[in-house]
């Protein structure tokens, strides 16, 4: 029989155990597992599945609700913001594109700091909640110069891009092996965020080589990645982009039950994702904003979700196609995609919140039953003082300080200067420069890619492009200079034309029915050292009446607080805006873009350097506003 003291020290040890029960359940509770990876990893197998009519997430039941954000596209400073923005809209994965020519610039050559650190992205996903689809690649579209790939790949007079021609397969198997292994340890089944990554993308819209997809599977699986495998393509390309073991998912704008039913005929019992619902849509220079009805975006999610289906809102935030990186459009007329990539999507090309945001918010609350995070604040906005450029500083006296111009027999297009440590030019302008002795016609038949101003003794006589194939040159005596400068206005991003999109003179161009011989050419990429040459010359004070094409400096003053804001250039016709050294993009007076976004974070207290480079026609000022112009008619601020 027990004494006394006996049971009261087993009942101390069971009020002892029980105590400590509860503490271990509230610090359980309360401790973030995410930072012991190695501990939960532990419980993660199965990863995410597509067996059946619904994915699952480690055997439980999952539906994606994913939105795009592209890490390259938005400031590295406001990542978080805008992610935690698609938090709070209700969606539960982040989807991102990954752009190989920013990534290995030139050959051999990768980059993936700073404002291209992908892991540092996803990781930050993960840490605020989401789960992430990764879009590699090589190939991405995303109305992004040449869909993505590196311009040096075109220095190859034979090369076919996205096939399994020899030289496109080892330049990316080389990306591969610098890429792959930072984003494996990231996967779901490692305890990173990554659920799912896609094969290219959009290749039945392509479909030039039957064997390139199975490649490209081989290549991601053989680096690491075990996570499921999907592709993405619009209904004309379903069949061509399907791929034996891989997940086929749809693009579209519009619900159709026939896209469903056409993927469900050669893929069945397998869940149906939209990867890309398109929110709004890209904008071409001189055609209209594109806008879509905030309320007909809900209609189609509600559809897409009734049906049992996951979607992806394409794009939830845009952001902009900084410096010279926007695509084009080359389907019977070329035509560039402007700077900004607002998109008309969920939020702004600023990050602001719009009516589709918070329509789509309370729509998502409404399935998901939990309560949505706090809305984050609005990035505030200023208007700082008009800047009046105070110096200028014409291209013809910036020329013999940029380097000793190259010299060939004949035309050599961008990709193929002895530039770059022989990597060519990718992107700006470039200029070639002959002698010639008469008067006549100009002639070139899509030899000039994409515009041209030309000069005679540097005297403009006019400009030619995809439509203009003859240009009259004054007849004069004796020798003269002409001069052709040519803007890459960005390469094709989705088609059949990729291949096509060398840029600058390609082959001859004729006077007449003479080919031109002997020039002197000038690379004018516009990168951060072009503009450090300058930097030492003496520039003039603006004249009363200045043209281009020429570099016009100012400064813009802010006092202490920094904050975005945005500029317009009335009264300017063409060129590029540079502040702080950072290139802010394309303005170009045919619209529909008139604002150009400027980051606060790329500003600083006190004097800000402004740079205008104006082919043709300057104007007197440069305007800050915190109301950017680009058709939208409704901004929320909270």
């Amino acid at each position: 029989m027990w004494s006394s003291s006996s049971r009261r020290r087993d009942q101390r040890r069971k009020l002892s155990l029980l105590l400590l029960a509860i503490i271990v359940f509230l610090l359980v509770r309360r401790f973030n597992w995410s930072d012991l990876f190695p501990i939960w990893r532990w419980h993660r197998h199965l990863g995410l599945q597509a067996e059946g009519p619904n994915f699952l997430l480690e055997g439980s039941h999952f539906q994606i609700f994913g939105g795009s954000i592209h890490y390259f596209r938005v400031p590295r400073e406001y990542w978080r913001d805008r992610l935690l923005k698609l938090k709070a809209c209700g969606l539960n994965t982040l989807t991102t594109y990954i752009p190989w020519n920013l990534h290995e610039p030139e050959r051999g050559k990768f980059n993936f700091s700073g404002n291209l650190d992908v892991e540092a992205f996803v990781q930050m996903a993960a840490d605020i909640g989401l789960w992430v689809i990764l879009r590699p690649g090589p190939y991405i579209c995303s109305e992004w110069d040449l869909g993505g790939l590196p311009s040096w790949l075109l220095q190859d007079s034979s090369m076919e891009l996205r096939t399994t021609y020899a030289g496109f397969l080892k330049a990316v198997d080389r990306y591969f092996n610098h890429l792959i292994p930072r984003v494996v340890p990231l996967q779901y089944k490692q305890g990173g965020p990554i659920i799912a990554v896609q094969v290219e993308n959009e290749y039945g819209s392509y479909d030039k080589d039957s064997n390139y997809m199975p490649y490209i599977k081989k290549a991601l699986m053989s680096r690491g990645i075990n996570e499921l495998l999907m592709t993405s393509d619009n209904k004309d390309g379903l069949s061509g982009g399907y791929l034996e073991g891989v997940l086929a998912t749809v693009n579209l704008k519009h619900v159709d039950s026939m896209i469903f039913n056409y993927l469900h005929s050669f893929q069945e019992n397998k869940p149906t994702m939209v990867t890309e619902y398109w929110t709004g849509w890209f904008d071409t220079w001189g055609g209209p904003h594109n806008i879509v009805d905030a309320d007909d975006v809900v209609v189609t999610v509600s559809s897409i979700i009734q049906m049992g289906a996951s979607l992806n809102l394409y794009m939830f935030h845009g952001g902009t196609n900084f410096g010279f990186m926007n695509g084009a459009q080359h389907f019977g007329e070329y035509l560039a995609d402007v700077t900004s990539y607002d998109y008309d999507a969920i939020l702004t090309e600023a990050g602001d919140y719009t009516p589709k945001f918070f329509k789509l918010r309370e729509f998502f609350s409404t399935i998901i039953g939990n309560p949505l995070p706090q809305l984050p604040a609005s990035t505030p906005k200023a208007s700082y003082h008009a800047v009046r450029p105070s110096h200028y500083l014409s291209l013809w006296d910036a020329l013999e300080h940029v380097g000793k111009p190259l010299e060939y027999e004949k035309p050599v297009n961008m990709e193929n200067l002895e530039v770059n440590q022989g990597n060519g030019q990718s992107y700006g302008y470039i200029l070639y420069e002959t002698s010639i002795y008469e008067g006549g016609t100009l002639f070139s038949k899509d030899h000039i890619r994409d515009r041209a101003q030309v000069f005679v003794n540097r005297i403009y006589v006019g400009s030619m492009d995809y439509e203009i194939e003859g240009l009259p040159i004054p007849e004069y005596q004796g020798h003269r200079k002409l001069s052709i400068l040519v803007e890459n206005r960005g390469r094709v991003n989705y088609g059949q034309k990729l291949n096509e999109q060398r840029k600058g003179l390609i082959g001859d161009i004729y006077l007449n029915e003479s080919p031109l011989r002997n020039f002197k050419i000038y690379s004018l990429e516009m990168k951060e050292n072009f503009f450090q040459s300058l930097s030492s010359i003496k520039w003039n004070q603006v004249p009363e009446e200045a043209t281009g094409p020429a570099f016009f400096r100012g400064t813009l003053h802010i006092d202490s607080i920094v904050l975005d804001t945005f500029l317009k250039l009335e009264g300017w016709f063409k060129g590029v805006v540079f502040i702080n050294g950072q290139n802010l993009g394309r303005f170009w007076n045919i619209g529909p873009q008139e604002t150009l976004y400027l980051p606060g974070p790329w500003l600083r207290p006190g004097n800000n350097e402004i740079i205008v480079f104006e082919e043709q026609k300057s104007g007197m000022i440069i305007q800050s506003t915190d109301t950017p112009y680009l058709g939208r008619t409704h901004y929320i601020e909270l």
